[in-house]
């Protein structure tokens, strides 16, 4: 029986999948992607829900990834409107902040140059009769208030929207798909996933592995055998509390050890996050889950900018989420090595081989920048692809929720 062939099959229905998925199907080849779960059921739907350019990656020197994000946020928001929408952020200073005003200053002048001065990326330094208006933010200490614009998604949304774009364009999709291996031969690979009960056998021209915290287990099931890219996985927990926020976002600086933390408002509550927490790379990435010491991390840090959220009778919190991201280790130093922060920021595209690979898989990478993501892998399978004349430019792809329910 002959099997049904592709030019691309993408094991992972995350944000980065399903961005390869738009940009092939664009590109004018055959699609299919394969999904274990329900799109975004992993971390593209646990994340703190932003699009931006990383402001607070300028202080790790990433200036590349900050001008690459911030490209991909001013097409965001014109593509997708309904999903994408600009939000004022609000970077309180205090006299006991580690960044002093002028580092703020200047870091936020830097943005706005490699935003192109825009709109979005102007910024203000706000008046002191202005802070009473901040949603009860504490003014005691308070030395200086930035305003900043950058925007907000629901992350599960965009993803279920650019999967609807690129089955418009011809991609096919496959829920529930157990991925159970995968043979690299001359002309490509042959794959074997189950759905219910029933075992397919298909081929591709390549495969991207778009696993996420899944990645290397998905190499393991290939063969001959695939060297995985040494990757650190990291938990990040995000809780939903009781309040509101009318204002905007906030930018804070956790007490205990001054990494950045934002507080938002998401459907009616406050969404604050993220923490960075090492995870087992030997344990099952689905059973991530909140530890309770991440939820007081966040809690306690909300506190210390607002004062209705100190000497609490009852907890505050309505519910929380966990996802994982993945780091590339890179080659930081041993006093560096266990930081989240410190860690290069770059998605890794690793190959199977050199020319013309059969394989490729994605570590790590941003939610704003999907799409450039996406561009980079299909520029590197290139040789390996057929010709095509393109149906489509991702530039212009007009992105809207099929509608299907939130979670």
């Amino acid at each position: 029986m002959a099997h049904k062939s592709y030019d691309v099959i993408i094991i992972g229905g995350g944000i980065h999948g399903t961005g390869v998925a738009q940009a092939a199907a664009a590109a004018g080849h055959s699609v299919l992607l394969l999904e274990q779960a329900q799109l975004a059921s992993g971390t593209s739907s646990r994340s703190s829900k932003l699009i931006h350019g990383g402001l607070r990656y300028l202080e790790g020197m990433h200036f590349s990834l900050v001008r690459e994000c911030l490209r991909e946020r001013a097409l965001l928001l014109k593509n997708a409107p309904s999903l994408v929408k600009l939000q004022p952020f609000h970077i309180p200073v205090y006299k006991d902040t580690r960044r002093r005003p002028w580092l703020v200053r200047s870091g936020l002048m830097l943005y706005a140059v490699l935003g192109g001065f825009n709109r979005a990326s102007l910024f203000r330094s706000l008046s002191k009769d202005q802070w009473q208006d901040l949603d009860g933010l504490d003014t005691i200490g308070l030395e200086a208030v930035f305003r900043y614009y950058d925007a907000q998604t629901d992350d599960a949304a965009l993803t279920r929207a650019v999967m609807h774009s690129a089955i418009s364009l011809g991609a096919e999709l496959v829920t529930g798909a157990q991925f159970i291996s995968g043979q690299l031969n001359d002309e490509g690979a042959v794959i074997q996933y189950k759905q219910d009960t029933l075992t397919v056998t298909c081929e591709a021209r390549v495969v991207v592995n778009a696993g996420g915290p899944w990645a290397n287990q998905i190499l393991e099931k290939i063969t001959p055998s695939q060297a995985p890219h040494a990757v650190d996985l990291v938990q990040g927990t995000h809780i939903i509390i009781e309040g509101t926020l009318s204002k905007g976002i906030y930018y804070m600086e956790a007490p205990t050890d001054r990494r950045a933390i934002f507080a938002m408002p998401w459907h009616g509550k406050i969404l604050v996050g993220t923490t960075e927490t090492a995870f087992d790379a030997s344990t099952d990435p689905a059973s991530v889950a909140p530890q309770e010491q991440e939820a007081q991390y966040l809690l306690k840090t909300m506190a210390s900018y607002f004062p209705a959220y100190r000497n609490l009778q009852t907890n505050p919190v309505c519910s929380a989420f966990a996802g994982l991201r993945v780091l590339p280790r890179g080659d930081s130093s041993e006093g560096k090595k266990n930081s989240a922060f410190t860690r290069p920021r770059e998605t890794v595209l690793h190959t199977d081989r050199t020319t013309a690979p059969r394989l490729l898989t994605i570590y790590g990478g941003k939610l704003t920048a999907y799409r450039a993501t996406a561009e980079k892998c299909l520029q590197r399978l290139q040789p390996s692809l057929p010709s095509h004349k393109a149906i489509a430019n991702t530039h212009r792809l007009t992105l809207e929720d099929p509608g299907a329910d939130h979670d």
